[in-house]
């Protein structure tokens, strides 16, 4: 019998501020950080080595170290687990972590407390991959239908998604999943990128970044926007200039707008061919986001990097709200309630278009829009997933682009294992560059 006998919970934050990677109108100097899981068992895998599972959330500094406090109180219930108990009921598992009342009035579902679950779950999520010996987009997309929702967490959906519905559009994809699997392992699955548009950025940095983009197959790219219209006008000319009348070019407002004022600026902007303006207005103003969309179009609206959890996006879908969805797999609760997400989406007929600007996102994500390509939605058309390249080389399994397109993770688990020269040097505040930056600071 394999347990789990132990977990490490690490603060680990990487200094983007120096560089502006990450800026936007709203968050200027973040320093990407995350949260990080590792439940540790006695156990080996398929592969001799010995099983763990990974996990992580995603925050920007400050405030990193309270998720961790809190993923710890939520991983400890876990110690002296049977592992195949735990690998082998993962609903039962969240449904356990999400009923512990005294902490769960602490959201409930949302925050800190959600923000932590998600690392813990997503752990969880790591562990069962690496102890089938899968990657684990394909853990998820051999499941029937029926084992597929019975891990999704659909309480409080029943008036937008059923049981039987949910089903239902499961078992509308099975045909064709055979297909679909070897279209991705030939492929990819389309992605586009923001790492050209960070708004700290000099307008020759944006101009050569743009370039490089093109370069590399991108059709697809983002900017940040909303401190200052004049600016803005001329970096999405600069981006415009670059990529030219045919590739598409998104916006990000990152919340900073009131509603009339994201109308009208989105407007203003929309002379430079849009195809979104994302997260326009405060990420919890479901009706504001409608307005929006209404006085915009037709450029839409993306928005669902900062929606707490799987209600506000049935809520969303129900008003009308949200025409690209973009769910985070740091901040729902794991795969547990991203699977009810993407099941919404697909009934609603959403494109799903995950948000990946972050440490350890984009190599979350990519197993997300997979599984929805494979068993949920059955196309990619509409849709394409962020992609930023920053502190990959910091995982043991990063995900790989090319030709504009996330590549098939072959490893088992869900690619969220770091290594432990990155954390032996990024974890706060006594990592060795943390602690050298705190030693500079008070000579």
């Amino acid at each position: 019998m394999t347990r789990i006998v132990g977990v490490d919970i690490e603060d680990v934050r990487f200094p983007t501020s120096l560089t502006a990677d990450g800026s936007d109108a709203m968050n200027k100097d973040g320093d990407y950080s995350a949260a990080y899981v590792v439940l540790r068992t006695d156990g080996q895998g398929p592969d001799g080595d010995p099983l763990a599972g990974h996990g992580l959330t995603f925050t920007i500094g400050r405030g990193n170290d309270i998720v961790a406090a809190a993923a710890r109180e939520q991983a400890a219930q876990l110690v002296g687990r049977d592992v195949a108990d735990v690998v082998g009921d993962l609903g039962g598992v969240y449904r356990d972590l999400t009923a512990d009342s005294q902490i769960r009035w602490l959201g409930p579902e949302k925050g800190v407390v959600h923000l932590s679950l998600s690392a813990v779950m997503n752990a969880v999520w790591d562990l069962a991959a690496r102890a089938a010996g899968k990657p684990l987009w394909r853990l998820l997309a051999d499941l029937s239908p029926e084992e597929l929702v019975d891990v999704a967490d659909l309480r409080y959906l029943s008036d937008a998604l059923t049981r039987d519905e949910a089903i239902a559009i499961l078992r509308a994809q099975e045909a064709g999943k055979a297909e679909r699997i070897a279209e991705l392992e030939r492929t990819g699955y389309p992605c586009y990128t923001t790492s050209a548009g960070w708004l700290g950025y000099s307008d020759e940095k944006l101009r050569r970044l743009c370039q490089e983009a093109i370069d590399d197959g991108y059709n697809h790219i983002k900017l940040k926007v909303g401190a200052n219209l004049e600016d803005d006008i001329r970096r999405c000319s600069i981006a415009r200039e670059v990529i030219g009348p045919d590739r598409t070019l998104m916006i990000d407002a990152n919340q900073v707008w009131d509603v009339p004022q994201a109308i009208e600026w989105t407007n203003a902007l929309a002379q430079f061919d849009l195809l979104w303006i994302e997260e326009p207005t405060s990420p919890d103003d479901i009706l504001g986001h409608a307005a929006i969309k209404r006085g915009v179009a037709p450029i839409g609206v993306a928005t669902g990097e900062h929606a707490h959890n799987r209600v506000m996006f049935k809520q969303f879908m129900q008003a009308g709200a949200m025409d690209f969805c973009q769910l985070d797999t740091g901040r729902l609760g794991s795969l547990n309630e991203i699977i009810a997400v993407l099941l919404l989406a697909a009934k609603f007929e959403v494109p799903v278009c995950p948000h990946a600007g972050g440490v350890g996102l984009c190599e979350m994500v990519q197993h997300v829009s997979m599984l929805d390509f494979v068993a949920v939605s059955g196309t990619h058309e509409g849709r394409v997933t962020e992609f930023v390249d920053h502190l990959h080389e910091h995982f043991t399994d990063p995900c790989t682009v090319s030709g504009a397109a996330y590549r098939v993770p072959t490893q088992p688990g869900y690619s969220t294992q770091m290594h432990e020269s990155s954390i032996a040097e990024f974890r706060f505040p006594d990592g060795s560059y943390w602690a050298g930056r705190l030693a500079e600071t008070s000579a």
